[in-house]
């Protein structure tokens, strides 16, 4: 009897992806200690297609993998992320305007809140993508995929690194590129619109994978996954009492809605395609199942039910003073409820939190993730 594949998908939300990291770090606990990746496919978009590639780099040992994308996410400052000294802001601020009275012809600076260098320079120091190939040839690994927003022709783009029996496919709007990948494909797929510049691959320009992604569950299906493992760090609903007063929404509130848009929306309507899609064939005879192409795919999702809005709230002030500062320009104050702290908010204490809560979330559903992993 095969062992069935399985796929690890990891979605976006900047500084939230440390939720995942506590998550991860639960299930590595299930296993032993020397134990390899247990997702052969392992696919990830905008900040978790990086939690994504630390793992597939450390597939022979999972826990070690763990144990490296923790030290960095318990240690963050966002100083490791973005430019933050008032000078930097300035100087890029400033290039980004007179950027508009270039000539056409002359490649122009990309339009962006924040410089992302930083990011680019721990990506280089912790993460050595060479491995990614040796755990192929291995078979620790089958595939990963990065996914990222063509912004030349609005596509989503899933780049993939894998064994060669995998293919290249191509659909609406979206299609998979065989490559090998470098880390500026995850500068392109963590590129939140506006805030971080974008990223030139080839001659086209990238950026958060999120944006044009009509179906997230695609490339893990592509790459052979026959059931895969959701972890999301989405805001979940908000509830109001009865006859509680409903303020209006400010611009920094509209933006944070647009951002939990981009990044949960298309998932959660995949997901119940998926659904039907598997309770239709669970009512089609085997024989026809091949006939359709068509095989149901398992699904387990460990999805966020805290507030994180109000998480990042709590620590609104250990954000640099420049940051902070910035943030209230554009309406975002300590109290305000927008999203938008929380996507920024790479600091050790606010990401500590998500962890702690990431990793108490996949023990209380221990006995199921167990069963789904066939552990």
């Amino acid at each position: 009897m095969t062992e069935t594949k399985q796929g690890l998908l990891l979605t976006g939300g900047g500084a939230r992806a440390a939720y995942q990291v506590g998550a991860l770090k639960a299930i590595a606990e299930f296993y032993p200690r020397n134990h390899g990746t247990p997702f052969k496919v392992i696919t990830g978009t905008s900040a978790g297609a990086i939690n994504s590639c630390a793992i597939a780099c450390y597939a022979s040992c999972f826990r070690l993998g763990v144990k490296k994308l923790e030290y960095i996410w318990n240690n963050f400052h966002a100083n490791q992320v973005f430019q933050c000294r008032f000078d930097e802001i300035s100087r890029h601020l400033l290039l980004t305007f007179l950027s508009k009275f270039q000539s056409p012809h002359v490649a122009r600076q990309p339009v962006s809140l924040l410089n992302n260098k930083p990011l680019h320079q721990l990506l280089d120091r912790y993460l050595d993508m060479r491995r990614i190939d040796i755990n192929i040839q291995r078979q620790h690994l089958d595939a990963i995929s990065i996914t990222a927003s063509d912004y030349n022709n609005g596509d989503s783009i899933s780049f993939f690194q894998g064994n060669q029996q995998l293919q290249e496919w191509q659909r609406a709007r979206r299609s998979g590129l065989r490559t090998r990948l470098h880390p500026h494909h995850l500068l392109a797929s963590s590129a939140i619109p506006l805030v971080f510049p974008c990223t030139q691959i080839g001659r086209d320009f990238y950026g958060d994978g999120s944006v044009h992604q009509l179906s997230p569950l695609s490339p893990a299906i592509h790459l052979g996954a026959e059931k895969i493992l959701v972890i999301g760090a989405e805001q979940p609903p908000q509830t109001f009492k009865q006859g509680e007063v409903r303020q209006t929404p400010s611009g920094a509130d509209i933006a944070g809605h647009l951002l939990d848009t981009i990044f949960t929306d298309t998932l959660n309507s995949d997901i119940e395609r998926l659904s039907r899609i598997n309770d239709t064939l669970s009512l089609t005879p085997t024989s026809q199942q091949s006939s359709l192409s068509m095989k149901p795919i398992g699904l387990f999702r460990v999805a966020n039910e805290h507030d994180i809005n109000a998480i990042a709230d709590k620590y609104f002030h250990d954000l640099p003073i420049t940051i902070r500062t910035l943030l209230r320009t554009i309406g975002v104050n300590q109290g305000s409820n927008s999203s938008i702290t929380s996507y920024l908010m790479f600091e050790q204490n606010y990401t500590r939190e998500l962890i702690n809560l990431g990793y108490q979330d996949v023990l209380k559903q221990e006995l199921e993730l167990r069963a789904f992993l066939n552990i």
